[in-house]
């Protein structure tokens, strides 16, 4: 199982690193799921995720308080609107409102979260 964890970890650093340079690709998310495999696989390579100067803030706040920043809320928040605008002008009916119902979904529960 420890092989397993190790993998996935390293899986989500590297899917997180690509979203540092493509759009809408989120980052912090797989920082965080890589800090939670290496907890149970690298407790080292968790502990340098949590001192990283620009994602440890981040982890710490979600690990605490399920907290995320109000940053991060904002750019989620606007990002999942511009989205389920673009599905509403593009797509055509009915697929027209599955954008606009994963929006109003993930972003009731973001916007729940605590600010961290």
């Amino acid at each position: 199982m420890r092989l397993f964890y190790l993998s996935a970890g390293i899986l989500a650093i590297v899917v997180g690193v690509i979203g540092i340079f493509v759009p809408l690709l989120p980052t912090v998310p797989f920082m965080l799921l890589a800090a939670f495999c290496f907890a149970r696989s690298n407790p080292e390579w968790e502990r340098r995720l949590i001192e990283h100067p620009r994602y440890g803030p981040h982890i710490l706040a979600w690990r605490e308080k399920g907290a995320i920043s109000r940053k991060g809320k904002t750019a989620s928040l606007l990002m999942l609107t511009g989205s389920a605008i673009i599905g509403l002008v593009f797509l055509p009916y009915p697929w027209c409102y599955t954008p606009l119902g994963v929006a109003l979904i993930c972003g009731t529960w973001i916007a729940t979260r605590p600010s961290g």
